[in-house]
Formats: C-alpha cells, sequence, structure tokens
C-alpha cells in the first residue's frame, strides 16, 4: 500500500479535522493534545499524521515531507500557495481577517485624509495587498503574538488579524472597522503526489468532501 503522510497543527484544526479523517476511516492512536510525539501513528499502517505549526503546513506539503494538509486560508495567501492543490473547502476554522482600531479611533476619516497608519500584523501580504487595493500608505509592523496590545500601547495605529467571536477586541477596547476577507480551512495536496498516489488520495478526497457542509 502506498504510505500517505497528512500535515496537521494542533487545536481547533486538529479537532475539526477529526470527522474528516473519520469519514476516510483514519483515526489517531495519539492525542496530540496530551502526547509529545510529533509523527502520531493511525489505525491505517500505511497513514501517518505529522503535527506542525499552523503556518508550517503549506511548507511540509509544499516540498513533499507531507503529501496532504489542512491549513487556513489566511496562511495559504501568505504562503503564497506555490507547488499546492487545493481542491477543497473544508469550511471549518471559519472566521474574518478584520482591521481592527481602538474604540475612539475614526478609521473612515483617517482614509478619506490620506494619512499614513502604522498598521501591526503578522499577516504582511495579506495587509500590504489590501491596503495597496486600497490605495493606501501604511508601515507594517510584523509581530508574532497578541496583536491587541500594539494600539493600546502606541506602537501601532490599527491591526490586521483574525477575528471569529470579536470579545478579545472588546475586551481590549477595539473594535472591528473593516472586513478583508472570510478565512476558513482548506485540504491541500502536493502535487506530485497527486499524480503518483492519486489512487490512494482519491478516495480520501472523496470521503473528505462527503462531509463538507454536515459538520
Amino acid at each position: 500500500m502506498t504510505d500517505i503522510t497528512i500535515a496537521l497543527s494542533k487545536g481547533r484544526i486538529f479537532e475539526d479535522t477529526a470527522p474528516f479523517l473519520k469519514a476516510a476511516g483514519i483515526i489517531a492512536l495519539d492525542d496530540p493534545e496530551t502526547s509529545r510525539k510529533l509523527i502520531i501513528d493511525t489505525n491505517k499502517p500505511n497513514v501517518r499524521l505529522i503535527m506542525v505549526r499552523a503556518s508550517d503546513v503549506p511548507t511540509y506539503v509544499q516540498y513533499g515531507a507531507a503529501d496532504l494538509g489542512v491549513a487556513g486560508k489566511d496562511v495559504l495567501l501568505e504562503h503564497g500557495g506555490m507547488g499546492l492543490y487545493q481542491p477543497l473547502d473544508l469550511q471549518i476554522a471559519r472566521c474574518k481577517m478584520m482591521v481592527a482600531v481602538p474604540e475612539g479611533f475614526d478609521y473612515q476619516s483617517a482614509v478619506f485624509q490620506g494619512a499614513r497608519l502604522r498598521v501591526a500584523t503578522k499577516y504582511l501580504k495579506t495587509a500590504r495587498d489590501h491596503f495597496a487595493e486600497k490605495g493606501m500608505h501604511v508601515d507594517l509592523i510584523k509581530l508574532y503574538g497578541s496583536m491587541e496590545l500594539a494600539p493600546l500601547v502606541g506602537l501601532a495605529d490599527a491591526i490586521v488579524d483574525l477575528v471569529s467571536s470579536g470579545n478579545t477586541l472588546k475586551a481590549n477596547y477595539l473594535k472591528a472597522v473593516e472586513e478583508i476577507r472570510p478565512v476558513s480551512a482548506r485540504l491541500i495536496i502536493n502535487q506530485a503526489a497527486l499524480k503518483l498516489k492519486r489512487t490512494t488520495i482519491q478516495p480520501m478526497l472523496d470521503s473528505f468532501e462527503s462531509v463538507v457542509g454536515v459538520t
């Protein structure tokens, strides 16, 4: 049997992907939330899961270290999608990429007046493209941690970040003022693997597709 490696990240992505794996008859033999293993065997001897950082999933799939993976559209936009086939929006881990500012900040006036804003984000490409389309000049500040802190301490005028419930923004006296795009997780496949291992991958893809919209 052809060996298949699937790249996933811990947390919400793994939890939301479980029904798709189950539909394909794949069950992890260890819980990645409690296990320290980075390579997790499954009930299928030819299928293994590798647990990687969410932002690294496309890279592992692109270079063939994994045949398939599940990654958020936010991550794929930053990665660029090189060497990846993206056949399926799994409609999981849904949220929105938003621009947010402090509650007292008049964002629309700043945009209208052509103000040059400082924007904190870890999504540099997405933010750069968004503001370029609006004809705005911004100074992007790359951060890896909690974006909400940046406007509170004067590091930035605005942030670009994923927003789910909006509770974190409210707790830090911020408000979402502009939606850049909806975000959800996609199934991604290495293009070479799809050709060479199609007889194994295609049934998995069909099983995943049968679950979309049901979860």
